[in-house]
């Protein structure tokens, strides 16, 4: 934690049952289940030309609000009043939904907490590693934090 506080859980979208993590904090996943992503980060000052990319276990799908077979609940949500008292938008500017990770992106973050969010479905059954999230300043690259990598079991 080096200038931003990240963390992320896995939370079930229709069964409370098809997400949950052990006692040994392995997350497990109901195989073809509906997963929000939910990443929470903190500023601990105002930032600017932030970027956060969160990598996906092999084992999870971003399911991408923009095409049309994707369900209205596949909308990724943010804190609404993230910026201002004038701001009612995210927190971030720009979004990118990857194969492989999701990333947001903006020019101006005051401090504070912030959460972003976004669907997944468990795709393919097995052991898997997520890599941590990381929220950096990207021309100040000594400001950076991450969350904690996380073993995904989806059975």
């Amino acid at each position: 934690d080096m200038g931003f506080v990240v963390n992320r859980v896995y939370e079930a979208v229709n069964d409370p049952d098809d997400v949950y993590m052990d006692n040994d904090g392995v997350w497990h996943i109901k195989a073809g289940a509906e997963v929000r992503v939910r990443i929470t980060l903190t500023a601990d000052n105002r930032r600017y030309h932030v970027a956060m990319a969160d990598p996906l276990p092999a084992g999870l799908e971003i399911v991408n609000p923009e095409l049309a077979v994707s369900s209205a609940d596949a909308e990724t949500q943010a804190d609404p009043m993230a910026r201002s008292y004038w701001w009612w938008g995210p927190w971030y500017e720009h979004q990118n939904l990857r194969d492989e990770r999701a990333e947001a992106f903006t020019s101006l973050l005051w401090d504070g907490t912030y959460q972003y969010s976004y669907l997944t479905r468990a795709t393919t059954p097995g052991r898997f590693v997520a890599p941590p999230t990381k929220v950096e300043e990207m021309y100040t690259p000594e400001v950076f934090g991450r969350s904690a990598s996380d073993i995904v079991i989806v059975e």
